[in-house]
């Protein structure tokens, strides 16, 4: 069956909305076959000039957004024993370079759980997928001088 597209906005960042937002998916099409979590947020500094706020809303964005969504859409897929989740990482999730301590320590823990998560649904039949590209040029967003952001890049 086909399905006309259906946009809906989501702030991978904004972790209480993001079960909402799995919940209308599944009301719209019945079920998500295909889960790809693509979403990421890299920022570029010296540990001791990276607030800790800004390490908050990276491992947001890199962790606690994916698996959220991940935890929404997962029992939809036990019940039905079937789907495939995919991870979209970095190599940096395998290896550590400064300046990147938030950016890395993010995808290093998105790993993790990930490599779980699949040994975890083998029973279900659920695949569970982790690319861990190399460098991919991106988009950077240059903020007024003197924000805090000005290092992030999405």
């Amino acid at each position: 069956q086909t399905y006309a597209p259906k946009l809906i906005l989501l702030d991978i960042t904004d972790i209480s909305c993001i079960r909402d937002v799995a919940k209308e998916i599944l009301s719209c099409y019945g079920c998500v076959d295909i889960l790809i979590n693509n979403a990421s947020m890299k920022v570029k500094g010296a540990v001791q000039s990276i607030s800790l706020e800004l390490d908050k809303k990276i491992m947001d964005a890199n962790y606690f957004g994916p698996i959220t969504l991940t935890k929404a859409i997962l029992p939809n897929m036990i019940s039905r024993r079937t789907g495939q989740i995919v991870l979209i990482n970095s190599i940096q999730g395998k290896l550590g370079i400064p300046f990147r301590a938030a950016y890395a320590a993010s995808k290093h823990a998105a790993v993790g759980f990930f490599d779980c998560l699949r040994a975890e649904m083998e029973e279900f039949d659920i695949s569970v997928s982790t690319v861990n590209p190399t460098f991919i040029c991106s988009y950077h967003r240059q903020p007024a001088p003197g924000n805090w952001e000005a290092s992030i890049w999405k």
